[in-house]
C-alpha cells in the first residue's frame, strides 16, 4: 500500500472523526474545509476528542501529542489535495454539492489521488462521471464514533479499479477498521441498509403522534437490550443528516408523510438549531441525556 497523505474534504460530524483516526495512524492527514472559520471550529473538536481517545483507547499523551503533528488544515482545495494518495469525502448528504465539489477537485487533484465518498445513502455510481476519474472511485464509509465503531464499508461501481478497491481496503485495515467489502452497490451499504429503516419507523410515529420520543426510545431499549434507542442514534448521526435524507425522499416521492417529516424537522430542530450532540440539543439534551438516567427504563 502506497498511501501515505491523506486529505479529508469536509470537517463536520465524521469528517474531524475519520481525520483523527488516519492522524493517530500515523498518515499524514490535511483537512481541508470551505473557510477558516469553520476549520477553526474543526481544531476544538479534535481537542474534545482527544479526551474519548484517552478513555476509550487509552491513547498516551505522547500518542495524542504524534497525532496532531500529523493533522493540517486548509480552506484552499488545490492546497489541500496537491501531495494527496487518498481524498475522502465528507462534505454534506446533498447530491448537487457533492457533484459541485467533485467537479472542482477533478480539476487540481493529481493522476495519482484516488477519491473516496463517506455518503451513507448516496451511490458512487451517482457521481463517478463528475470525479473524471471513475476507475479510482469509490465509497468508503464509516460509523459515527469511529474510534469505537470501527466499522468501514468499502463500495465500488461497476467501473472502479480492482486494484484501487483493495488498496483502500488495506487502508482501512491500516487505520484500525474492521473492512466490510460490498460484492456491488446497494444504497445505504449494509449498515445504513438495516438501521434507516428503524430511524424511520421512529421518526414516523412520532410525527404521527403515535408516541414520544422518549416512549418510542425506552420500548426499543427495553425490548431488544440496545444501549440507545433511535432517537439517541439521530442525535449522535445528526438531524441534519435526517433531515437531508427525508427531503431527497420526500422530493424524489412526493410521499405525504416524507413531506410531513421534513416539515417537522426543519420547525422543531433544523431552524433551532437543535441538531444532536453536536449542538447540545437534539432530541435530548446534553451531555447528559435523559435516556442514559438510571430511572429512564424504569
Amino acid at each position: 500500500m502506497n498511501l501515505k497523505n491523506i486529505t479529508i474534504a469536509g470537517s463536520g460530524v465524521l469528517g474531524f472523526q475519520i481525520a483523527m483516526q488516519a492522524a493517530f495512524h500515523g498518515f499524514q492527514v490535511i483537512v481541508y474545509d470551505i473557510n477558516d472559520e469553520v476549520l477553526e471550529k474543526a481544531k476544538s473538536k479534535f481537542k474534545t476528542l482527544s479526551e474519548s481517545y484517552t478513555t476509550d483507547l487509552k491513547a498516551s499523551p505522547e500518542q495524542l501529542e504524534n497525532t496532531f503533528n500529523h493533522l493540517s488544515y486548509t480552506s484552499d482545495l488545490a492546497l489541500a489535495v496537491k501531495d494527496a494518495d487518498l481524498l475522502i469525502e465528507a462534505v454534506p448528504e446533498n447530491p448537487q454539492i457533492k457533484i459541485d465539489f467533485y467537479k472542482k477537485l477533478a480539476a487540481v487533484a493529481p493522476e495519482k489521488t484516488i477519491f473516496a465518498t463517506n455518503s451513507s445513502t448516496l451511490l458512487p455510481s451517482q457521481f463517478a462521471e463528475a470525479t473524471g476519474r471513475p476507475e479510482k472511485f469509490l465509497a468508503l464509509h464509516f460509523a459515527n464514533e469511529i474510534w469505537k465503531h470501527n466499522t468501514a464499508e468499502i463500495m465500488g461501481h461497476s467501473g472502479t479499479d480492482q486494484k484501487v478497491f483493495d488498496t483502500v481496503v488495506q487502508f482501512a485495515k491500516a487505520i484500525g477498521m474492521v473492512t466490510l467489502p460490498l460484492h456491488k452497490e446497494q444504497p445505504g451499504y449494509i449498515l445504513n441498509s438495516l438501521l434507516v429503516p428503524l430511524l424511520s419507523a421512529a421518526t414516523d410515529l412520532l410525527v404521527n403522534d403515535i408516541a414520544d420520543v422518549e416512549t418510542i426510545d425506552k420500548t426499543w431499549m427495553v425490548a431488544t437490550g440496545a444501549p440507545t434507542g433511535p432517537f439517541g442514534i439521530l442525535d449522535v448521526v445528526g438531524i441534519t443528516t435526517a433531515y437531508n435524507i427525508n427531503k431527497i425522499a420526500a422530493d424524489a416521492t412526493g410521499d405525504p408523510l416524507k413531506i410531513k417529516t421534513v416539515k417537522f424537522l426543519k420547525e422543531n430542530y433544523i431552524d433551532q438549531n437543535k441538531l444532536g450532540v453536536s449542538t447540545g440539543q437534539g432530541f435530548y439534551s446534553y451531555p447528559d441525556p435523559e435516556y442514559l438516567k438510571k430511572y429512564f427504563l424504569k
